[in-house]
Formats: C-alpha cells, sequence, structure tokens
C-alpha cells in the first residue's frame, strides 16, 4: 500500500512513517522541512502547494500536520495551519485518489470539563482557545467530506501521547522541571490520560484500514489516568529536582505572567493559562469503542512506557549531575 503522511517529520508522524515502512509499505510524506532520504518534501499545509502533487497515488493519506499550542497569541496563523491545512490535505488526498483520509484530532475538542469516562458520544465543547477550537473546526471539513461521499474519511482523538523522541511530553517537561519553571496547579492532582506512542501508533494502522472505521471518530488513549505529579515525577529524579506543585489561583497567576512575558520576548514558551486549564483536568477518557470496534488494546504499559522513555532523556543527556541525584521529588 502507498501511504502518504502530512507531518512526516514530527514525533507522531515520524513514528508512523518508520512503523508502515517497516511493515513494507511505500511511505512518503510532507513536512516544513524536507527529508529527500525518507520520501518527505518541503510544504506548508497552510497553503496549497507543490507538496499536494506528492500525495497522488496513494491509497491512504494520514494527517497528523498542525500547530500544537495553548497560546492564545495568532489565532489566524493556528486557524489556518489547523483548520485550512486539513482542507488543503483533504484535497490532495482527494486529488491524489486515495481511498481512506485518516485525521488527527485532540480529546482537547471535548473540552478542560467533561464526564469521567468520556466516549465518542460526548458533544465536543469550546474552550475559546486556538487550539483547540481549531481542532473542533477541522473535524467539521473531514465529517463534512465524508458525508458528501468525496473520500472515507476516519478521526483519531489522541489522548497525551508520549514515548521516546516526544517533545510534549518528554523533552519540555523534563528541560522545564530541570529549570525549575515547571509549576502544577492544583497540588499536581490534574490527571493526565497518557498514551505509548507505540500503542497509538497500532490503533492508528488498525482504524486505517477496518471497514467498520470509515466515517467514526475514536479517542485512542491508554485508557487510564494518572495524577500529573505521579505521571512526571521519573522525569523529575532524572533531572533531580522536585516537582513545583501549587494551588490553582496562584498557579494560573503565575502563568499568566509568563504568558505576557512570552508576548515580549519571541521563542516558544507554552507556560500559559491555557496549559494550566488543560493540567487541571480531572476525567479520563473511554476507548470502550476503539477495543470494540477495531479490536485495539494498548500493549505498553505505563511503567514500561516512562522506563522507555526516561532511558532515552538520559541518553539525550537530561540526567543529573550525580551530585544532584539524591533529591528528592516531593
Amino acid at each position: 500500500m502507498r501511504v502518504f503522511i502530512t507531518g512526516a517529520g514530527g514525533f507522531i508522524g515520524r513514528a508512523l512513517a518508520e512503523r508502515y515502512a517497516a511493515e513494507g509499505h511505500e511511505v512518503r510524506g510532507c513536512d516544513l522541512v524536507a527529508d529527500p532520504d525518507r520520501g518527505v518534501v518541503g510544504g506548508d499545509v497552510a497553503g496549497p502547494g507543490p507538496w499536494q502533487e506528492h500525495a497522488a497515488g496513494a491509497e491512504l493519506v494520514i494527517h497528523t500536520a498542525a500547530t500544537v499550542s495553548f497560546r492564545v497569541e495568532r489565532p489566524a496563523e493556528i486557524w489556518r495551519a489547523n483548520v485550512l491545512g486539513t482542507a488543503n490535505a483533504l484535497r490532495a488526498a482527494e486529488r491524489g485518489g486515495a481511498r481512506r483520509f485518516v485525521h488527527f484530532s485532540s480529546v482537547t475538542v471535548f473540552g478542560f470539563e467533561f464526564p469521567d469516562g468520556v466516549d465518542e458520544h460526548h458533544p465536543v465543547r469550546n474552550t475559546f482557545l486556538p487550539y483547540p477550537d481549531s481542532k473542533i473546526a477541522s473535524e467539521q471539513v473531514v465529517l463534512q467530506a465524508h458525508a458528501e461521499g468525496r473520500i472515507q474519511c476516519t478521526i483519531v482523538r489522541p489522548g497525551d501521547v508520549y514515548g521516546p523522541r516526544s517533545r510534549a511530553w518528554a523533552v519540555i517537561p523534563a528541560q522545564l522541571i530541570a529549570d525549575r519553571r515547571l509549576t502544577l496547579p492544583g497540588r499536581g492532582r490534574g490527571i493526565h490520560s497518557p498514551v505509548y506512542i507505540d500503542n497509538l501508533v497500532d490503533g492508528v494502522l488498525l482504524a486505517a484500514v477496518a471497514p467498520e472505521a470509515a466515517g467514526q471518530v475514536f479517542t485512542l488513549s491508554d485508557g487510564i489516568g494518572v495524577p500529573y505529579r505521579e505521571f512526571l515525577a521519573p522525569y523529575a529524579k532524572l533531572v533531580g529536582r522536585r516537582l513545583i506543585t501549587l494551588p490553582t489561583p496562584v498557579a494560573i497567576a503565575g502563568a499568566a505572567v509568563m504568558q505576557r512575558f512570552a508576548r515580549l520576548s519571541p521563542g516558544d514558551n507554552e507556560i500559559n493559562p491555557g496549559a494550566a486549564r488543560y493540567l487541571l483536568r480531572t476525567g479520563t477518557y473511554s476507548i470502550t469503542k476503539a477495543r470494540r470496534v477495531l479490536g485495539w488494546e494498548p500493549r505498553v504499559g505505563l511503567g514500561d512506557g516512562l522506563a522507555r522513555t526516561v532511558a532515552w532523556l538520559a541518553e539525550q543527556g537530561y540526567a543529573a549531575p550525580a551530585g544532584r541525584r539524591t533529591q528528592s521529588t516531593g
């Protein structure tokens, strides 16, 4: 099978490309930075361009490319990348003759307040933050294309994807903890919904070919919830720092100050009130539908997944100097 992946240079896109290639499929892709050795052309999905022609002949198109951020700046830029970009990827898939389009959405479409064990029947909810709301809009673009019979579509909503090479749930938190810049609101009791990268890839491969998955939406997480202070404790131990947990009002106020500073200072800063709200979730996500329809079951447990991730971080140089490793991470 020929597979085309947008965002093929990212954490998830690269993992998918490697799995499909390992299973003998022909894999191509696009990303902001070209990688000719891997069949990845340069292109920005926010606008039409030659990158779309690279999808010609692909039977399956997987759309992972997106701008992921809880910052409130540049909402139009996020809309172009995540909503208009989805429409452009769909056009490339249609013109290229693809049989299935798999779209990566996000569990943030449920909002930050939802019932424990929320499933795909629960309505989406605006957060009035550009990223989550753009994912709601992008789902509409995909479901409309399916309803009109233009192409068979499937939507996946990943949980908090982590593992070796993860930027969002490995590199960034490890660095922030090491720099003493990560503060957990609600004393770190908010619920993290992890999905190990290999588990996610397993689920996507099933969703991409199952006839029953056409026109469907699937939440793919590991089916568990764990307090952030527990999930991040191995990272804190690795870098030799204590996790900083604060009452919610104090943490939100501090995040607001950091957000104002970020507006004046260029660079990547994901410490902001939106991110703090995300860290305060109390519910979990049901994966009953994925189990029932796809026969999917997460095979890498949290302990094993975290051990692999911490080992990779250590290889990247995040381990604390020997004199600092004895500090507790309470």
